[in-house]
């Protein structure tokens, strides 16, 4: 990898009992606020994806967008937004999931995607594996498939990649955090 493992996660700072007592929030704002970390990340997923076969990238509200955004610009790859419910103008599919908080809705453009596409799904983190898992179930439902998950944190501990395996989707994650790691 082009970057180191450990600099990227020192600017990831860790927020106790948000949202909820007990649960660590890992919070991403630092790394967008060092310009040579955001360029560290995106390279390495640059890197890894610029010869990659998938037609569009996804990205999960709202922390994907902004991971994804950059990756769809620098790749020259159409971006679908995963939005929460009640965010997108147009006709849409919705898909409900469980979060690691409760019950949610993810919902995205009826006509984002076509048989054959292959999409490049991105979200901040892996947790639950919820809101990626409910966009794969969208994207299939369209006709395409999910080429690879990306994010740039996993927390293994709490399943998500795993239970992307099971429902045959490859996941990708720069880093990860045990739950109790500060």
């Amino acid at each position: 990898m082009i970057f180191d493992e450990f600099s990227i996660k020192s600017l990831i700072r860790p927020v106790p009992d948000f949202p909820k007592p007990g649960v660590v929030f890992r919070d991403i704002t630092p790394l967008f606020q060092s310009p040579r970390a955001l360029r560290m990340v995106a390279d390495s997923f640059i890197q890894r994806y610029v010869e990659a076969d998938f037609s569009h990238i996804g990205a999960m509200d709202a922390r994907g967008f902004l991971i994804g955004s950059i990756i769809a610009y620098e790749l020259n790859k159409p971006l679908v937004l995963f939005r929460k419910q009640g965010k997108l103008p147009a006709e849409v599919l919705a898909e409900p999931y469980q979060t690691e908080y409760g019950e949610a809705f993810l919902e995205v453009h009826s006509d984002s995607l076509c048989d054959g596409d292959k999409v490049l799904i991105f979200d901040d983190l892996i947790a639950t594996g919820g809101t990626l898992l409910a966009a794969t179930r969208l994207v299939r439902r369209m006709g395409a498939s999910v080429f690879e998950a990306a994010a740039i944190i996993d927390l293994p501990e709490l399943g998500g990649s795993e239970r992307l395996a099971e429902a045959g989707i490859a996941s990708f994650c720069l880093t990860a955090f045990a739950l109790d790691e500060r």
